[in-house]
């Protein structure tokens, strides 16, 4: 495989003849593969299934803005039931991913956070391919940024609804 796109040359679009679009769509096709082989790999590295990984990334966020986390805040970010959502922060707590901590404010609730262990195995499992990304974006214009990112924004408006 060279990384390129033939253009023209498409299974899924082939009745369509806008070569453009094609090929925007197949480089779309061929990053979307790439970065679901990555989440494979990066699973088996930290010997994690996606859910797992899902928490540590919405922690992470989480804790960027300073935000509290609660096994409901995870249970209807993942779509799962709550018996679920406590097996799995079961799994993450003896792994040593997370810690589970008193609500400052609900005595019938904890707070999730991510642990410094979990923090520092992510840091050295994708830091690496972080970086790579932002060699890719750093020397982008404002404007060329700015169009990517409505683009991607329309692109996942496109997908993000089911059509009845």
């Amino acid at each position: 495989m060279t990384g390129g796109t033939e253009v023209g040359a498409s299974y899924w679009y082939a009745e369509n003849r806008d070569v453009r679009g094609t090929a925007v769509l197949e480089a779309m096709r061929a990053y979307r593969a790439a970065e679901v082989a990555m989440r494979r790999r990066t699973q088996q590295s930290m010997d994690m299934g996606e859910n797992e990984l899902l928490v540590l990334r919405f922690l992470a966020r989480a804790s960027q803005r300073d935000e509290l986390v609660t096994p409901v805040h995870l249970s209807r970010y993942l779509g799962i039931t709550s018996a679920s959502t406590t097996a799995l922060l079961d799994r993450l707590a003896r792994s040593g991913h997370i810690t589970r901590e008193p609500h400052p404010t609900d005595r019938r609730s904890v707070t999730i956070r991510s642990s410094a262990r979990a923090e520092e195995e992510i840091r050295d499992t994708l830091g690496a391919m972080h970086e790579r990304m932002m060699s890719v974006v750093r020397p982008m214009t404002p404007a060329d940024r700015a169009v990517v990112v409505a683009f991607l924004d329309a692109m996942r408006d496109a997908v993000d609804s089911i059509d009845a």
